[in-house]
């Protein structure tokens, strides 16, 4: 992959500190307590007769990883829940996981609480010296999670300010699991909740919805503004090869947008599905971030260049 511009300049500037807990003790206790629910490496596989029709049978596929991209800014006063939730969810499943939080250029205590939770489960700290937006947080975030995914594994990205729950990955790794490349958290299914939102962003987010279900219409896609996503690893990673220093082009919320048109329109079939999703805004820690008329404006702009100049 070729880093982009971005990274060539930030890279002087940008701090990755790997998760401490096995300079702690050599070990994980929350890795340990996940991988116990694993079946033991050692363990005998039953005999299969050659020929038989069990023998046509698709082998077991290894439970793969789930790597969760996070970027934050200003928001030492949600992340914490947050990350303890993540840890429950992820013990509940059974599944291995690792934490990329990005932290850009925060003002607050948002790096020192990653940091010191990197003692007690897997995570890895990107820190942006100085602030320098969403987008770039977010790029920071996937490639990151690129480079510590496995073929088998799942990237889950998702706000970093306890708004979304951890508690529904497991329906959105399940239908990954299934054969869905892509699974978004919707507000616009049923079952889904939306509490404490400004109204100015449920008109930004109702307008987005029309517009690009008309200009980009998407199987299975409804909620297109929504950044908790699952999406199966070995997609980003193509997605990275494809677009190359184009992967990441938009510097403020419109890159949640921008990067699920760039998977739609990847080589091959890709599949989308939706869940519910129950949005908690009056749990929010701290100021939103987003500027809606700039956004708005952002996304008109990224309309127009999306569909007539391709």
């Amino acid at each position: 992959m070729t880093p982009t511009s971005s990274e060539t300049t930030s890279a002087a500037t940008d701090v990755v500190h790997a998760n401490n807990s096995a300079s702690a003790n050599g070990t994980n206790s929350d890795a340990r307590l996940v991988n116990s629910s694993h079946r033991p490496a050692t363990e005998e596989k039953p005999f299969v007769q050659p020929g038989t029709a069990a023998a046509t049978q698709p082998m077991d596929l290894p439970l793969g990883k789930i790597i969760f991209a996070l970027p934050a800014y200003n928001e030492a006063d949600s992340l914490a829940p947050l990350l303890a939730r993540i840890n429950r969810a992820m013990l509940s499943m059974g599944r291995e996981f690792h934490v990329v939080v990005v932290n850009d250029g925060s003002q607050d205590d948002t790096g020192r609480i990653a940091s010191q939770y990197s003692f007690h489960m897997d995570l890895t700290l990107v820190d942006h010296v100085i602030n320098r937006g969403f987008g770039a947080a977010v790029e920071s975030a996937l490639r990151k999670a690129d480079e510590l995914a496995g073929e088998h594994d799942i990237i889950v990205t998702m706000d970093a300010d306890n708004t979304q729950p951890p508690e529904s990955i497991h329906r959105m790794v399940d239908l990954i699991d299934e054969g869905y490349d892509v699974i978004i958290a919707s507000r616009y299914r049923t079952g889904a909740r939306v509490i404490g939102v400004p109204w100015r962003r449920n008109i930004y987010s109702l307008g987005a919805r029309l517009m690009f279900t008309c200009l980009f219409p998407t199987r299975g896609v409804r909620d297109y503004t929504c950044g908790f996503r699952a999406i199966r690893a070995t997609l980003i990673r193509n997605a990275l090869s494809n677009y190359g220093q184009d992967m990441f082009s938009e510097d403020g919320f419109s890159a949640t947008v921008d990067l699920l048109l760039k998977l739609r329109r990847l080589p091959g079939t890709t599949l989308f599905h939706e869940v519910p999703l129950i949005l908690r805004y009056d749990q929010k820690g701290g100021v939103s971030k987003m500027n809606v008329p700039r956004t708005i404006v952002k996304t008109l702009k990224l309309m127009a260049r999306r569909k007539f100049r391709r």
